[in-house]
C-alpha cells in the first residue's frame, strides 16, 4: 500500500485552513495544520512532509521566513505560497525558492491539480 502524503498548511486564517484540510483529507492526502510560521517551523522538525503549503502574510514568522527555512532544510520539498498582496510578496517568496506562487482567492480545483503536479496523486487517487 502506498503511504499517504503529508502535506503540511501553514495559514492564519481559520476558514481558509479548515476548507483546505476538508479537500485535502477528502481527496486522500493527510493535512497537517499550523496556524503561523512559529508552528510551522516547529513541525517542520517533528515531521516529514511531501509538500508545505504556505501563506504569505502572517504573525511572527512570515511565509517568506518559512519558505527560506524549509527549503534550508529540504530542498527537495516542494512548497506552494498562497498570497493575496500582489506582486512584492510574490517576487520574495520566488527568490525564496518557492516552487508555486498561487493568488488568494483559491480556487480549490486549481490547488488540488497543482498538489498532483507537483508530489503526484494522493493514495486515493492511486487506488485501481
Amino acid at each position: 500500500m502506498v503511504p499517504q502524503k503529508n502535506i503540511l498548511i501553514v495559514e492564519d486564517d481559520e476558514n481558509v485552513l479548515s476548507m483546505m484540510v476538508k479537500h485535502l483529507r477528502k481527496a486522500g492526502y493527510n493535512p497537517v495544520q499550523a496556524a503561523d510560521g512559529l508552528e510551522a517551523l516547529r513541525k517542520l522538525d517533528e515531521d516529514n512532509f511531501d509538500l508545505v503549503i504556505t501563506d504569505i502574510v502572517m504573525p511572527y514568522i512570515s511565509g517568506v521566513g518559512v519558505v527560506s527555512a524549509f527549503k534550508k532544510k529540504r530542498p527537495h520539498v516542494p512548497v506552494i505560497a498562497m498570497t493575496g498582496y500582489g506582486k512584492e510578496p510574490e517576487a520574495a517568496v520566488v527568490e525564496k525558492n518557492a516552487d508555486l506562487v498561487l493568488a488568494k482567492p483559491i480556487r480549490m480545483s486549481n490547488l488540488m491539480s497543482q498538489i498532483a503536479v507537483l508530489i503526484g496523486p494522493s493514495r486515493k487517487e492511486e487506488r485501481p
